[in-house]
């Protein structure tokens, strides 16, 4: 066994020490990440649980969990992929722990008769669609919502889901079409 001397040891502390601080991110860049990214993250987890308190203390979870690996990382999406990883596990962990359903607000139709007929007919849809997706498997809703709100390429949305993004084009072909037959009544 090598002996090490006080001085050795305090200097091996220091330089980790320092490599620590050189891997966290500074609080300008972490605001300005979280700027950027907030909102869609929330709407990503709201989404997917149909619970905006659980959707706040997940995003807050998601940014703490973000904070903590202190890795490198090479761009700004990735970072952005990272994220929304972070956020899919823990609503992933949070269905395993409630295994309650989401529930739609049963007073839609009254709301909607109060706003007019258009916007009746349009909170109609979004009630209809909103059913829809709680009736696909959480995967398909996943990948749809990646696609479709926020904008991600296969390649994210594989990253995301931890799956290939060869099979990203199937899963979404599938999910579309599930989705439309359920929007139809097939289903």
């Amino acid at each position: 066994m090598h002996d090490i001397t006080l001085s050795q040891l305090e200097r091996v502390q220091t330089s980790a020490s320092a490599a620590n601080d050189a891997l966290q991110m500074d609080q300008d860049s972490f605001r300005s990440l979280y700027e950027r990214t907030a909102r869609p993250l929330w709407v990503y987890i709201w989404r997917k649980t149909g619970d905006a308190h659980l959707a706040d203390d997940l995003l807050q979870e998601t940014y703490y969990r973000f904070l903590r690996v202190r890795g490198g990382f090479d761009s700004e999406n990735h970072r952005k992929n990272y994220l929304f990883r972070i956020a899919t596990n823990l609503v992933h962990d949070s269905h395993r722990r409630r295994i309650a359903q989401e529930e739609l607000p049963k007073d839609t139709e009254q709301q909607s008769s109060a706003i007019g007929p258009d916007a009746a007919a349009q909170s109609q849809w979004r009630a209809d669609l909103e059913r829809a997706m709680a009736r696909l498997q959480p995967r398909q809703r996943e990948a749809l919502w990646l696609a479709y709100a926020e904008g991600s390429s296969h390649e994210e949305i594989a990253a995301v889901l931890g799956i290939k993004a060869a099979s990203v084009k199937l899963l979404l072909f599938r999910a579309r079409r599930k989705l439309a037959g359920l929007l139809r009544g097939q289903s």
